[in-house]
C-alpha cells in the first residue's frame, strides 16, 4: 500500500533531489528537500568538513517527522533526504511513507559530487556517508546508474502512483 508521502533517501550525491522534484512534478505532488530542514549550525558544520552526530541531526529529524505528519493534502508528498540510519527511518515513523532508496557506488557518487555545484556537503565527507549508510531491507531499492527520467518511470510502475492518484 502507497503512503501518502514518498521518501527518497540515499548518500549525498546519489540524485534524491533531482529524483524527488521530478517525481513531484510528474505526479502532481508536493516536494519538500530535507536539506532545508537543517539548522544553519548544522549547514555550517557539513561546510566546514565535518560529519554530523545523532545529537546534531535530532532537531532536523524534528523538522523532518513534522513535515510528514502535518501532511494533510490530497497530493503526495515527496521528501528528499538522506535517511542513512535504520534509526532515523524508525524515529520519522517508518509506516508513514513510502521508501525509495537511490543506490550507488562509492565511484559515481563521487564523480557525481565532483561536478556538482552550489551545495554545501564536500566531497571530503563521502567517506562518512558510506559509514553510516545502512542499506534498508524494506524499499523499493533503484540504481543511480538509470538516469533521473527512468527511474521516476520506474517508481511510478513499481509504486502503482497513478492506479492511487485515480482513486
Amino acid at each position: 500500500m502507497l503512503n501518502q508521502c514518498i521518501l527518497i533517501m540515499g548518500i549525498s550525491g546519489s540524485g534524491k533531489t533531482t529524483t524527488g522534484k521530478l517525481l513531484a512534478n510528474k505526479i502532481g505532488g508536493d516536494f519538500l528537500d530535507a536539506d532545508d530542514l537543517h539548522p544553519r549550525c548544522n549547514i555550517q558544520k557539513i561546510k566546514n568538513g565535518y560529519s554530523l552526530t545523532d545529537q546534531d541531526r535530532a532537531p532536523w529529524l524534528e523538522e523532518i517527522i513534522s513535515a510528514i505528519t502535518n501532511h494533510h493534502r490530497q497530493q503526495i508528498l515527496v521528501i528528499a533526504c538522506s535517511a542513512l540510519k535504520k534509526s532515523y527511518r524508525e524515529k520519522m515513523g517508518r509506516q508513514n511513507y513510502t521508501l525509495v532508496f537511490l543506490d550507488g557506488s562509492k565511484t559515481q557518487i563521487s564523480e557525481r559530487l565532483a561536478s556538482r555545484e552550489n551545495h554545501f556537503m564536500p566531497q571530503t565527507l563521502l567517506k562518512s556517508q558510506f559509514n553510516d549508510l545502512e542499506k534498508p531491507s524494506t524499499a523499493l531499492n533503484i540504481s543511480i546508474s538509470d538516469t533521473p527520467d527512468e527511474i521516476v518511470r520506474i517508481i511510478i510502475r513499481e509504486l502503482g502512483i497513478f492506479d492511487v492518484q485515480r482513486n
